[in-house]
């Protein structure tokens, strides 16, 4: 029996659209759900709920393949042969595409070298699947492969807990006797090293960081503390469940019923702005009312994620850094406190630069008829950086390195000025806590979930930081104001911070109904030293304990706040957004205090640029060799007395080894 013509063509494109499905699913379907799955704080963060992540997961599995079959079925117009033939280059084109994935992963080779190989692939693949019928029919049986991934993905993955919740939380703690139960306030910033504090006495630098010091001198400082992950989704759970890291899940209620929320829901109304995580049950405690980011967001993150994992290059952008706190004025919130009286810069513009999750914050700080935790994550001075001292923001590139010569120096430079922000906020929060009458009779808690190394070739939080500079990513300030405390003291035991919640439960009078690993600081110290810290959760890492000494901070070079004294004017840079100069607004909060271009090659790796803005030079930096950016510089301005509203004039000048200056024409 001859099989009618229309029946064939209706099977052949039927053939030819499970080849596609599979091919897509293998390039952007699997490596997407893979890398989301693992990571559920994305979704934590950005406040999604089960539909809008079910949404999102119907558009990364649905649209690409229709995207590239509608590519396909429109050739059929131009023939059987040209349908053919469409079919035939997609084909090569998302082998190409896998090719480079998994080159990527299985060999040394990077850009344009990994492209010419996938292209070389890719045309393989298209000759096969032209030549053979065998290629065509394993791709028709992996058509099965994107519910596969789906499937692992919302049943499997880390992620699941998010989308498909189970359970409620565990049991809440008990009165220990007749024990008072004083208001907690708990305030846990990210990616703090202890060691940024910290001057070369070893104490806290007061002209630097003054609210910082002035929490110290009253306050316990537990100096010798430490986190035990460099990852949040696996430090914060270990603060607040007392138990070291044991399996990789997502910081999710239901794969932690047994943490600070349920503990004291049964005795304490519970506040708690969370960031990464979600810990606190919906029977302990209502979510925030800020607003939903919505599926929008989560559309765009995605797409650079798939930019970043299709990429024949590494990207040198920390997922993290999506992880930007919205400021009050973005989130839409209304000003929830009154201005101060003390004079600071600009307080209206700060005031809208607060994060909105500290702002919530600072609003429920108010006594109360019943026991109040009083719990926000914040993520600062976290990347990514973006504040200076005074709370002006500035725009950055993102694709500037951490890492390198030049950079690791700006790198850190930029977490210090957002570390000065960052105690402007720990000073709001005393002034606060002091005005609405809570401080004295509260148990305050400070402290931070882990640091980072900013060590040359180190850089970030990982194993290689840890081996490197494990007193820059383990160490963290932690401060616990008892009630009625008034002068501050020095605790150097061995503090690790599955400590946290052991201690906080005794101040507040709670016996909690589980076994925890830490040792509550009413408890004699540790006999042992040892620190230890989970790259991996299961596989810890141990290192000997001591308070670290800081690293010297580098000094500025003398030509910084000098007035501009320029010879001959010589070569060129281009500098980018030189508009931002000339209707500068610094009432609006934001300053271009971040410079950043690129110069010709005539101008040697390693010479200095001095930055001036109206006449006085604000920085000092070298030029650094080239990367996939260019020859570029960058020169962070971090006093904003450098502007003033209106035009200002911006000059780069080289500088000579005599100390001479030649202006650089810029454009």
């Amino acid at each position: 029996m001859v099989e009618p013509r229309w029946d064939r063509g209706w099977r052949g494109e039927l053939g030819r659209l499970l080849e596609i499905v599979a091919l897509v699913g293998l390039v952007v379907t699997q490596p997407l759900l893979d890398v989301l799955g693992r990571s559920p704080d994305f979704f934590l963060f950005h406040r999604a709920d089960p539909a809008q992540i079910l949404l999102l997961v119907a558009l990364v599995t649905v649209v690409p393949t229709a995207a590239v079959a509608l590519l396909g079925a429109v050739s059929r117009l131009a023939g059987r042969t040209a349908r053919a033939l469409a079919h035939t280059g997609l084909v090569g084109l998302l082998v190409a595409a896998l090719a480079v994935q998994v080159g990527r992963h299985v060999t040394p080779l990077r850009g344009v070298p990994l492209l010419l190989a996938a292209v070389l692939a890719g045309g393989a693949g298209a000759a096969a699947h032209r030549r053979w019928r065998a290629p065509g029919r394993v791709l028709r049986l992996a058509a099965a492969g994107p519910v596969a991934f789906v499937a692992l993905f919302l049943l499997v993955s880390p992620t699941s807990a998010v989308v498909l919740p189970r359970g409620d939380g565990g049991t809440a703690g008990t009165a220990q006797g007749s024990a008072m139960h004083p208001p907690v306030v708990m305030l846990i910033l990210d990616e703090l090293p202890l060691v940024s504090l910290l001057g070369a006495d070893g104490k806290i630098d007061a002209a630097r960081y003054p609210h910082f010091a002035e929490l110290a001198g009253g306050s316990t400082w537990y100096r010798n503390s430490t986190g035990v992950s460099g990852w949040t989704p696996n430090a914060l759970p270990a603060m607040l469940t007392g138990r070291y890291p044991a399996r990789s899940v997502a910081p999710h209620y239901s794969q932690y019923p047994d943490n600070i929320f349920t503990a004291f829901g049964g005795l304490y109304d519970i506040r708690a702005e969370e960031s990464i995580t979600r810990l606190c049950p919906p029977s302990r405690c209502e979510q925030p009312a800020t607003p939903e980011q919505g599926l929008g967001v989560l559309v765009r993150e995605t797409g650079k994620l798939l930019g970043r994992v299709a990429g024949p290059t590494e990207s040198a952008v920390d997922p993290e850094d999506s992880y930007r706190e919205q400021t009050r004025a973005e989130a839409g919130l209304d000003a929830a406190e009154p201005v101060p009286a003390d004079p600071k810069f600009r307080w209206d513009s700060l005031d809208d630069n607060q994060p909105a999750r500290f702002t919530s914050f600072l609003a429920g700080l108010k006594p109360t008829s019943r026991p109040t935790l009083h719990f926000l994550h914040l993520l600062m001075p976290h990347s990514p950086w973006a504040y200076l001292p005074s709370g002006a923001r500035y725009d950055a590139p993102e694709d500037l390195p951490n890492d390198g010569a030049g950079w690791v120096d700006l790198a850190r430079q930029r977490h210090l000025a957002q570390l000065g922000y960052t105690d402007r906020l720990i000073g709001e929060t005393l002034r606060t806590l002091r005005a609405s009458g809570l401080y004295d009779q509260a148990l305050v808690v400070v402290t931070a979930d882990h640091g980072v190394s900013f060590r040359p070739g180190a850089q970030g939080r990982g194993m290689d930081a840890i081996k490197a500079a494990a007193g820059e990513v383990a160490w963290v300030p932690t401060f616990v104001k008892e009630p009625r405390q008034q002068t501050g003291r020095v605790d150097d035991r061995n503090w690790e911070h599955v400590d946290l919640l052991p201690t906080v439960a005794d101040e507040a009078g709670i016996r909690l109904p589980w076994r925890v690993d830490g040792r509550s600081a009413r408890q004699a110290p540790r006999t042992d030293g040892t620190k230890h810290f989970y790259d991996r959760p299961g596989e810890p890492v141990t290192f000997p304990g001591g308070v670290p000494t800081p690293p010297a901070l580098p000094t500025p070079h003398p030509l910084v706040g000098t007035e501009v004294r320029a010879g001959p004017a010589a070569g060129s840079a281009r500098v980018a957004d030189l508009a931002a100069f000339t209707a500068a607004d610094p009432d609006t909060g934001t300053l271009p205090a971040l410079v950043w271009g690129d110069v010709p090659d005539q101008i040697p790796d390693g010479t200095l640029l001095a930055v001036a803005v109206n006449g006085r030079i604000g920085a000092v930096v070298p030029v650094v060799p080239a990367d996939p950016g260019g020859r570029r510089f960058a020169a962070l301005l971090s006093d904003d007395k450098l502007f003033h509203a209106g035009t200002n004039k911006l000059d780069v000048y080289q500088v000579a080894t005599n100390g001479t200056l030649r202006r650089l024409a810029l454009s």
